[in-house]
């Protein structure tokens, strides 16, 4: 670990200004609230003037940035209440995130969830000059409280119980918002914020556009090139990496083989998350540049955070997402390679075919060999300049049999392994660690809770599938019961509310509702297709 004097938060903020340099134009090509507000940004977070640093970032400019900026240079010194009121009087200021409400009296749980879509549904959006929102073009369901707006992985899970609740125009239109992303970016961001372009999240357009049934040639071709350009922005860098490299999503394991990692193409503190940043940085010991380009990549995993990014597997300050090669972005990537060649095929596009379905293989194939630990009995995460795998089993190991990259002994042997180390009494645990973090037990998480059960199902794995989606449901049903909402994240041991991270538990909740609704709707409990692969 390389060792560098302590930095005060002022001095770090200063040496951002030398990394902005440095970015790539993907990176600053769309000004963040960090990037428009500078002096004003670092003080209103780092003085903590709200509770969530979420807030000021969400905020929409009453005027021009440039005259707001002005102002704010004219005045030598704010106090605390002084800056609080010039913002108050230059920006709309978005209230603390309302939660959906809660039906006073208790519903049966489908007819609930039935009645949260419309309070989780958004217009479409127009971006404004200064403000981060991101235009949409079509309405969309966001997850709730503080998440304001559409987030990528997010929206799959959240789709398909709006599929189950015969809600195909917002699934249709949730497709077409991101191909828009696709289109305006060259990939879909974390969420619909300027401060998230310069990230993705988990690949998963191409199973979204799985649970679309229009057929129009145009469409779906329109979709299979948008896959593909997504695909191209993960795989940017590929060409002549040598083993041992990588460049920005791409590395080369020490066999040459090509695999993926999480990344951000900026080394600077989150702008949502500023201040937590830096005091991170502050107690590493390292480089601040290394420590936030690995936080941002934890955030573009969507398990922000936990132990599986952590050098010592507990301290956030030892993260090193982006020296991992990790079990869930290689399996969701040979997802889309298979996608798009199934796309390919519709279109009768040979070539595409023929290259897509090599990609796909040499994926599954590099999965088995790097990925896969016989003696640990699951898929696990592996450094990619060394190839050694880390010994942190969690419920990413499904990721293979989601889609269709492992084999029958593989998936069984996961099976075994997950019925003595994974399952607890409310569900899927989402790893064997108790850090404090939010992505650690004793918390379990919807999304993981549907990769294993579709997962398990597509290799006829019916006891211990049937047996998560029981035990996952009773738990969604009991504190629906006791409080009246739908929660992101639940503590899984003690069958209650989850906790952890950097805020709140949050209620809403797109992803859960989704997921629980699809759980009860058999019909529509397969997963993408996928082909499997040895």
């Amino acid at each position: 670990m390389v060792r560098i004097r302590p930095f005060t938060i002022a001095a770090v903020a200063l040496s951002l200004a030398v990394s902005a340099h440095a970015q790539t134009p993907s990176a600053t090509s769309v000004q963040t609230p960090a990037d428009l507000y500078g002096p004003l940004f670092h003080q209103v977070q780092t003085r903590k003037l709200f509770a969530d640093g979420k807030t000021f970032v969400d905020a929409v400019p009453k005027r021009a940035p440039a005259a707001i900026m002005a102002d704010y240079r004219a005045r030598a010194r704010f106090s605390d209440a002084a800056l609080k009121r010039f913002v108050h009087a230059n920006f709309v200021v978005p209230e603390q995130g309302a939660a959906a409400k809660a039906t006073p009296t208790r519903t049966d749980l489908k007819a609930h969830i039935a009645s949260l879509w419309p309070q989780l549904t958004r217009p479409p959006v127009k971006a404004v000059a200064g403000g981060s929102a991101l235009a949409m073009d079509k309405p969309f369901v966001v997850p709730g409280g503080r998440f304001r707006e559409i987030y990528y992985w997010d929206s799959y899970f959240t789709m398909l119980g709006l599929k189950a609740d015969g809600r195909a125009d917002l699934v249709e239109n949730m497709i077409d918002d991101f191909g828009g992303l696709i289109d305006a970016y060259g990939h879909i961001p974390n969420g619909a914020r300027t401060y998230y372009v310069s990230r993705s999240q988990p690949p998963f357009f191409y199973a979204m556009v799985g649970l679309s049934d229009v057929s129009d040639p145009a469409v779906v071709k329109a979709r299979v090139e948008r896959m593909r350009r997504e695909h191209a922005f993960w795989m940017d860098g590929e060409q002549g990496l040598k083993p041992g490299e990588a460049h920005r999503r791409v590395v080369a394991m020490p066999d040459g083989a090509i695999l993926n990692r999480y990344w951000d193409d900026r080394d600077t503190p989150r702008d949502e998350s500023y201040r937590e940043d830096l005091e991170t940085a502050l107690h590493s010991g390292r480089l601040p540049a290394q420590v936030f380009r690995d936080l941002r990549a934890g955030a573009e995993s969507g398990w922000d955070y936990s132990s599986r990014w952590m050098d010592d597997g507990k301290t956030l300050a030892t993260i090193r997402t982006t020296a991992i090669a990790p079990v869930d972005l290689n399996s969701l990537l040979f997802g889309l390679e298979k996608a798009i060649s199934e796309g390919c095929a519709k279109l009768a596009d040979a070539a595409c075919v023929q290259a897509y379905d090599g990609r796909a293989k040499a994926r599954a194939a590099a999965i088995t060999h790097h990925l896969w630990d016989g003696p640990k009995g699951g898929y696990l995460d592996a450094l990619w300049k060394t190839g050694e795998r880390l010994d942190h089993l969690s419920a990413a190991t499904f990721y293979p049999l989601f889609v269709g990259a492992s084999d029958e002994r593989r998936a069984h042997i996961v099976a075994m392994k997950a019925w003595d180390e994974l399952l607890a009494p409310g569900g899927l645990r989402t790893t064997t660690e108790q850090t404090g973090q939010q992505w650690d037990d004793p918390n379990g998480w919807a999304p993981l809770q549907w990769v294993a059960v579709a997962g398990l199902r597509r290799y006829g794995e019916q006891a211990l599938s049937g047996e998560i989606a029981k035990r996952w449901l009773a738990t969604v049903e009991r504190e629906y019961q006791a409080s009246g909402k739908m929660l992101e994240k639940y503590d899984i041991q003690e069958v209650r509310a989850g906790g952890g991270g950097e805020y709140p538990t949050q209620d809403g909740f797109g992803w859960t509702n989704g997921v629980t609704r699809a759980l009860m709707e058999p019909s529509i409990s397969s997963p993408p297709e996928g082909g499997e692969e040895s």
